[in-house]
């Protein structure tokens, strides 16, 4: 077992922060300084060719980015300015090393040489401070170097602990079989609380699937999340009780956004559907009362939990939606179809949620959770800019269509994933699914995704059979 802290946490959950503090602008600071050295050329050739030169490098590699995480629906949010200079800044330092290496001196190609590696960094953290990836570098170098998670056992370690009264639970990897969708996944999670422990037998625990973002490993919600404070602390008030969490893998590689969706990108649905709860169940002794299984998924996992429960109705019935968008998306509707569905509209229409919901009719015992962002004040009046909207609109290819929550281009500035929310809770409310919006203002971070499972935590394990020590009011 690794060191554990006070908190019970291995050490990746503490030290320095990467999203604010003295590191991220230590390491800025480093990359500006060596690029002014690298440009420190003082020949009228160098100053009138090759900086303007490096500019336009530069200022090329930024659009080129800018187009390309528009075009593939990388982002709900805008990118923050931030995130343009660093890349810019990226782009000037890798023109100044290969030009330094031809008419700089020695000092200078070396600073040129080391200002690329500290820029490529620098972009890296300015991208985790925009969506909370690795809140520490302790967590990120935990996370690179695959340390084990917090209380990780194995499965052959899970005998000798029953009937031990554990204080907090276990997290075990598995590798589970892919007989039922040959979807080639990485190693899974299986988080079995105190209550798992308990007698001669594991209880038939209610189970909770937990689905993470576009880019994604199945331990984000765990080393991003930094969930496992809370189920702790949950679960000691609560007499060791809690669901089983299995942390699910939906991509099958960190740049595999397959939305849940059964396709080119793999059979992921297939894998959630078919694989996951007959392993959980035969392995764990899981309860398979669909009643007893929810899920809860954030940004794309949270448009995965909306369609697997209107899908799937008999293997779950109950879901919590986390800032995802109104279907399956990468892109526009267009782009969609042909990443996710070889071009088949008809595939597509069997995973678009509202289409699901319309063509299935009465849902009586679904229930839905959506724990949405609203943008802070500035984005909202962006968000209300003719300009923007028809350029927006434009971007999504079809300036008629009033379309919510496609990826982030919606004609709204996207923490706008509550218009997605709000017209999927509504089409569910017509088929008789009991669900709700809740909206907070803030950004679409792992933070976010961190505060809503917290919050909604309590109200899933009532919901899904187990007592509470202190009910909900």
């Amino acid at each position: 077992m690794p060191k554990q802290t006070q908190a019970g946490y291995p050490g990746f959950h503490h030290g320095v922060s990467l999203l604010h503090g003295w590191l991220p602008q230590v390491i800025t600071f480093a990359a500006v300084f060596l690029l002014i050295v690298a440009f420190a050329r003082f020949t009228r050739r160098w100053w009138v060719l090759w900086v303007p030169l490096c500019i336009v490098f530069a200022l090329g590699v930024v659009w080129a980015s800018w187009e390309y995480t528009n075009n593939e629906g990388l982002a709900s949010d805008p990118a923050p300015a931030l995130l343009w200079v660093a890349v810019g800044l990226a782009g000037a330092v890798l023109a100044a090393a290969v030009l330094g290496i031809r008419t700089g001196s020695w000092w200078q190609r070396i600073a040129a040489i080391l200002a690329v590696p500290l820029a490529l960094l620098n972009v890296g953290v300015v991208l985790n401070q925009w969506v909370g990836y690795y809140p520490t570098a302790n967590a990120a170098w935990a996370a690179l170097t695959a340390e084990p998670l917090p209380h990780q056992t194995d499965l052959d370690s899970l005998a000798a602990l029953r009937n031990t009264n554990p204080d907090v639970g276990r997290i075990v990897p598995v590798d589970i079989p892919e007989s039922g969708s040959h979807f080639n996944h990485r190693t899974e999670y299986v988080y079995l609380p105190p209550a798992w422990f308990q007698g001669d037998q594991p209880p038939a625990l209610p189970t909770i699937m937990m689905i993470g973002g576009e880019f994604n490993t199945p331990a984000d919600w765990v080393n991003s999340g930094q969930i496992m404070n809370s189920v702790d602390s949950f679960a000691k008030s609560n007499n060791g009780q809690t669901p089983i969490l299995v942390f699910v893998d939906s991509g099958g590689a960190f740049n595999n956004d397959t939305e849940c969706v059964n396709g080119p990108r793999g059979d992921a649905a297939d894998h959630l559907t078919k694989d996951v709860p007959s392993y959980v169940e035969s392995t764990f002794g899981a309860s398979a009362d669909p009643a007893k299984w929810g899920i809860v998924g954030w940004s794309m996992g949270g448009t995965c939990a909306v369609d697997l429960a209107t899908m799937h109705p008999e293997l779950f019935g109950t879901f919590v939606d986390i800032a995802g968008d109104i279907a399956p998306t990468a892109g526009t509707k267009e782009q969609t179809v042909k990443r996710l569905f070889g071009g088949s509209e008809q595939a597509w229409a069997d995973f678009d949620p509202i289409t699901v919901m319309q063509k299935h009719g009465n849902y009586p015992d679904t229930v839905g959770l959506f724990d949405d962002l609203t943008p802070p004040a500035r984005q909202r009046e962006m968000a209300n800019d003719p300009k923007i909207k028809a350029r927006m609109q434009q971007m999504m290819g079809n300036p008629n269509d009033e379309t919510a929550g496609m990826g982030g281009h919606d004609g709204v500035y996207d923490t706008g994933e509550v218009g997605a929310a709000e017209a999927l809770c509504a089409e569910g409310q017509k088929v008789n699914i009991n669900c709700t919006v809740h909206t907070t203002e803030g950004g679409h971070t792992w933070q976010f995704a961190a505060a809503a499972f917290t919050s909604s935590f309590p109200w899933m394990t009532e919901r899904l059979g187990l007592p509470l020590v202190q009910p909900l009011s």
